[in-house]
């Protein structure tokens, strides 16, 4: 098991705030609820501040919290270097509501040497999808920042 899975799955059941080494996962907030290699379960508290006028998630908030998930299933890879999006494609299929909590769950679709492609989906209380999301992201010439 690679040292960024050990992470992880150190960190199943506890919130972002408590020791995500992003600062917008922080923000988000969001629990990690499974992991493995490719693969991983987050749950995420749709918050006021996510929700446009209607009361509605925003959907800049279901891309963010799609990008920021999506990312995190790239270090489960445990490769060293930081790959970042180079598009992000979203499909907003049914409205959450603040209040609700969303499971977002990814998978590792292709992971060549240089550009993997993930998808992820939202599944609202209900067990509905309320939406789903693609990336492809790109190997930079980045390490992982150190804390």
């Amino acid at each position: 098991m690679n040292d960024s899975l050990k992470f992880f799955k150190q960190s199943i059941g506890k919130e972002a705030k408590e020791g995500s080494p992003s600062p917008f996962g922080q923000w988000l907030n969001g629990v990690l609820r499974e992991v493995e290699e490719g693969k991983l379960s987050v749950e995420v508290l749709v918050r006021p501040e996510f929700a446009n006028p209607s009361g509605m998630i925003h959907g800049g908030a279901y891309a963010g919290i799609f990008d920021e998930v999506i990312g995190m299933t790239t270090f489960t890879l445990g490769r060293p270097e930081f790959f970042a999006a180079i598009n992000l494609n979203v499909d907003f299929l049914r409205p959450s509501q603040i209040g609700e909590t969303l499971t977002i769950k990814t998978n590792v679709i292709r992971a060549g040497k240089s550009i993997l492609h993930i998808e992820a989906e939202a599944f609202g209380p209900d067990g509905k999808l309320r939406a789903k999301a693609t990336s492809n992201l790109a190997k930079t010439s980045f390490g992982h920042k150190k804390s």
